[in-house]
């Protein structure tokens, strides 16, 4: 009597693939915000004027030639000049006060009859003639610095690079997870689970972190400070020359927003100071070429609240008498603006219940009999923004 073949009882391969798809997807997910934290998008690059110059219509010798006359690494006919110690290839998160070498490409394109031998051999302006005294070159090198300058152009002004740490720890943490759940389920090579099980522990916990961690920073950009168009610095402005900030951006004091100068702001000084102690006349050249052109500086926002937080620079300048620090850190100490403070509503609710307001000698608080009589007969000796309303949720979200 035959006997009936036993069933083919097959392992559940595809519950340990969807196992691992799953794990691999929400590690790929978590890794990408978390690299996206790290770096945050770059300007936009602006495009030329006239067109752009492609390389192609250089020889390659040119353009190799070029680059090693740019950056000192052969001699001009005039001697050993780097341009590249000045002139950087390579974006940095310090304040350099010198023209890149795409803004100097840029020009070079932008502008028509724009001769580079012109212009090293006949510098303008005290900072041009003391750094480029005594240079000269020859058409040929010419030819050779163009084709490398079109090069950079075509090539952007490039990306400040970011090791992405968090990305790494991330995968790194996410790859182990998925390997020791493939082995619990599938391949079973180690037979102690309690390593698999420390393995997937630890994994959850980290990840989890990094999760609360990305969701409480959602939409957060402390630490954000961007190149600008113009290499404009609040320290020569407001530190060195002590302008008033009021003075720069005049709607503070009746807008929520404090606004950005326009160019006519700028041009009530530039007009005259046409040479700055750093960046000498580039920088400044631009804030005239904006005039003339007619076309706004499109400065980059620093700070910016979520649209479902109502803020508004009148009322904590007018009746709350806050300084510009408060917020914004040492402003008048920085060439680049940074985002000092993560601007959570934790650290402004922390903020209100920390900071007296002006109240006695201030008529926006006239209303509060009961906290100036209580002031009056020593029961406080001051009163904090919370206690006027700093944290009534419908003062922010209505």
């Amino acid at each position: 009597m035959r006997k009936k073949p036993a069933p083919n009882r097959k392992k559940p391969r595809n519950i340990g693939f969807g196992i691992f798809l799953s794990a691999f997807l929400l590690v790929a997910y978590f890794s990408l915000v978390s690299f996206s934290r790290e770096n945050p998008e770059s300007d936009n690059e602006e495009p030329p004027v006239n067109g752009v110059i492609s390389p192609e219509e250089f020889t390659r010798t040119d353009l190799r030639k070029g680059e090693r006359l740019f950056k000192g690494l052969v001699e001009f006919e005039s001697g050993i000049h780097d341009c590249s110690s000045c002139h950087y290839t390579v974006r940095s998160d310090t304040m350099n006060w010198n023209p890149s070498a795409y803004e100097l490409a840029k020009q070079w394109i932008s502008e028509e009859n724009y001769s580079l031998k012109e212009k090293l051999e006949n510098p303008v302006g005290v900072r041009m003639i003391n750094d480029h005294e005594g240079m000269q070159i020859t058409e040929e090198e010419e030819h050779q610095l163009n084709a490398y300058l079109a090069k950079v152009f075509e090539e952007g002004r490039g990306e400040l690079q970011v090791i992405p740490v968090n990305a790494f720890i991330f995968w790194g943490l996410g790859f182990l997870m998925a390997l020791a759940l493939i082995d619990l389920l599938i391949t079973r090579k180690i037979k102690v689970k309690a390593f698999h099980v420390l393995i997937l522990i630890v994994g959850l916990v980290v990840h989890m972190q990094y999760a609360v961690a990305e969701s409480r920073s959602l939409g957060r950009t402390q630490g954000y400070a961007p190149d600008q168009p113009i290499k404009f610095s609040h320290l020569v402005h407001a530190g060195e020359h002590e302008i008033d900030c009021n003075y720069c951006h005049q709607i503070t004091n009746f807008s929520l927003s404090a606004g950005i100068p326009s160019n006519n702001t700028c041009m009530n000084c530039h007009t005259v100071i046409r040479e700055g102690t750093h960046s000498g006349r580039f920088e400044i050249n631009k804030i005239h070429q904006a005039h003339e052109s007619g076309e706004p500086v499109e400065w980059i926002r620093v700070h910016k609240l979520p649209d479902h937080s109502y803020f508004s620079h009148a009322q904590h300048v007018n009746a709350g008498k806050a300084e510009c620090q408060d917020c914004h850190g040492p402003i008048e100490e920085m060439h680049i603006v940074m985002q000092t403070e993560d601007l959570s509503m934790g650290w402004c609710l922390t903020c209100h219940r920390d900071s007296r307001v002006d109240f006695l000698d201030n008529p926006y608080y006239e209303i509060y009999e009961r906290l100036h009589n209580d002031i009056r007969e020593g029961r406080i000796d001051g009163v904090t923004a919370a206690e006027v309303g700093g944290e009534d949720c419908m003062k922010c979200h209505y």
